[in-house]
């Protein structure tokens, strides 16, 4: 037996426990969400006999289904409060929030006790969104940024108001504007619709080949907001919202983003990348009204902007 097998978490199905294998470790881990163990068989971390599980295979007495290690309650992966630190709010209602995400903060925490995000901050300011998401990672959040993008980042305070903000999320009714500084002298509008892939070999997504078969669409918009002297602030729409869709597609065309490393990017003295979502419109939660929350640039991005128009 591997070393790998060895260090993995056991259970022998026992009599009334046979059936299907996902319905098996729900009665096992009552403390854990339906989504959590759901993407514990998308990553294929569940094993029956030594081969990977699907999540409606099923599971006869005496086999073995083996885990990484016991998947923890959602109450140990809710976002730890953290009242230092300060969020600053561009909107807030009694069924949402939306904050200036500071640059450096992921939105949510990855694992039981993780510190640092925003998710930490609002659950802090607002306790009542650390119980209305079905991932309790995430404090409400209905939608994400990037750790080195700044802006708009849309909380829901009530499960009502999380619903109806996710279904709009999901059906397009959402429509998120960003501002990117890029590298370019002479930039035009334009737009790309080059499809996205997962990059499985550095994580993320990468633009999509021949031969990939889970191509994700994706449609990036920009216009010119403000030409400096070798910079150029675009204003962008990404209707598909796929992860780090704007960031890939200014880059294949010429146009990276200012301190944007990973994607060609030249470095710069501020934290994070200039990518900042500058407003987002959506229908209001309770009444179903177009509501549209402008956020403003940070300081420090501002200030940096009037720099490269002057160099």
């Amino acid at each position: 037996m591997s070393d790998d097998a060895d260090q993995r978490l056991s259970i022998v199905v026992e009599d009334g426990e046979a059936g299907r294998v996902d319905k098996l470790l729900a009665a096992r881990f009552p403390g854990t969400s339906r989504s959590r163990l759901k993407r514990l068989f998308e990553g294929g971390e569940v094993r029956i006999d030594g081969r990977k599980a699907k999540k409606g295979d099923r599971a006869p007495v005496g086999a073995t289904i083996s885990l990484p290690a016991a998947p923890p309650d959602d109450d140990a992966m809710r976002p730890v409060p953290q009242p230092e630190l300060t969020l600053d709010i561009a909107h807030a209602d009694d069924a949402f929030i939306v904050i200036n995400k500071a640059a450096g903060w992921p939105s949510h925490p990855l694992r039981a006790g993780e510190r640092g995000s925003a998710a930490n901050a609002i659950v802090a300011q607002f306790p009542e969104c650390a119980t209305v998401s079905d991932d309790p990672r995430e404090g409400g959040l209905v939608n994400r940024l990037d750790a080195g993008t700044t802006g708009a980042l849309v909380a829901a305070r009530t499960r009502g108001a999380w619903l109806a903000l996710r279904d709009a999320f999901s059906r397009g009714a959402v429509t998120k504007e960003y501002l990117a500084a890029v590298a370019s002298p002479s930039a035009s509008d334009g737009a790309c619709d080059e499809p996205l892939a997962h990059d499985r070999e550095r994580g993320g997504v990468r633009l999509a080949r021949d031969r990939d078969f889970d191509a994700m669409e994706a449609r990036t918009r920009w216009t010119v907001a403000r030409q400096l002297a070798e910079r150029a602030l675009l204003r962008c729409t990404a209707r598909t919202g796929r992860m780090h869709q704007i960031r890939i597609h200014l880059a294949h065309v010429g146009m990276p983003i200012v301190g944007d490393e990973r994607y060609g990017g030249s470095p710069w003295p501020l934290a994070g990348h200039f990518l900042h979502g500058a407003s987002v419109e959506l229908p209001d939660p309770q009444t179903g009204a177009p509501r549209r929350i402008d956020v403003p640039l940070p300081g420090d991005r501002a200030a940096y902007l009037n720099r490269a128009d002057e160099s």
